[in-house]
């Protein structure tokens, strides 16, 4: 093993997030696109008399609540290895935020330890231990735009006509609130609905604003901004800065807004600021 390793752990949105039907095992099945953005963690591994976990931010737990404590235990209990390391978690992305950053911390920590172990670690074994730890998981094993269907861990990478994987081409203001949505009880005022749904791949990879405007919903939006008057104002925010479209993501709290114009994303990145957002932007 390296003596030091520095990994990225990145964050997603959620372009468009259908709720289609409650499933027998509680779970639900879902349709979404889920994008990287580069607003990330990072995780530190060296090499350590035995196995221990910190984090940057003293509010996170650091015994076997956290994912990255779980996906390394999972992981190397189904390699049969214990090696003796340290991980540390740069925590930079917000959290319950519907960014997915633990799964993606989860994720990452699967990632380093296949890297670093001198045993040949088959995709399909992180594949299942990621299913275990979280229905995103499995989408930041691969990191690139996907369609994700099921309760979220089938991953379907999205390519364009040329091969090549689907980037967005606008600026993205990406901005959380001073809020906290649980996914559960998101999961409890949503609406399931499977008739006549768009196809939300087709309507992203547009890339027609009008189109995303008129078709691209996440069911999460409308009973969370109803119950949190502070993320509807932060939405409505990103549209009178110019945004030309505006969704929440995942179950939130945090929101995107999509710009043609960078001096506009800047504009509404310093403004969000000023009223206690936490604020990122992705550039076209």
């Amino acid at each position: 093993m390296r003596d030091l390793t520095k990994w990225l752990a990145p964050a997603k949105v959620n372009l468009g997030l259908h709720v289609l039907r409650k499933r027998e095992d509680g779970f639900h099945d879902i349709e979404t696109v889920m994008l990287p953005i580069g607003w990330s963690d990072e995780i530190i591994v060296r090499p350590s008399v035995q196995f221990d976990f910190s984090c940057s931010d003293p509010a996170l737990p650091t015994d076997d609540r956290n994912l990255v404590v779980r996906a390394a235990r999972l992981l190397l209990s189904k390699v049969d290895s214990s090696p003796e390391i340290s991980i540390h978690l740069e925590k930079r992305v917000p959290y319950g935020a519907g960014l997915g950053s633990g799964s993606s911390d989860a994720a990452t920590t699967l990632l380093i330890l296949a890297a670093l172990l001198e045993i040949d670690i088959p995709e399909t074994i992180l594949v299942e231990v990621a299913v275990k730890l979280g229905s995103d998981v499995p989408f930041f094993l691969q990191r690139d735009a996907a369609f994700a269907s099921g309760r979220g861990e089938r991953i379907a990478p999205i390519k364009t006509a040329k091969g090549v994987g689907y980037t967005m081409p606008y600026h993205m203001v990406v901005a959380v609130p001073p809020a906290f949505v649980s996914t559960a009880d998101a999961y409890r005022l949503v609406v399931p609905n499977d008739a006549d749904r768009p196809d939300i791949l087709s309507v992203v990879t547009s890339d027609d604003l009008a189109m995303w405007r008129a078709h691209l919903t996440n069911d999460f939006e409308e009973p969370i901004l109803a119950r949190e008057p502070i993320i509807a104002k932060t939405k409505q925010a990103l549209l009178d800065a110019g945004a030309g479209y505006a969704a929440l993501s995942g179950s939130g709290a945090a929101v995107f807004g999509v710009f043609e114009r960078g001096a506009n994303a800047q504009e509404a990145s310093r403004n969000l600021l000023k009223h206690g957002c936490r604020v990122w932007i992705e550039e076209a």
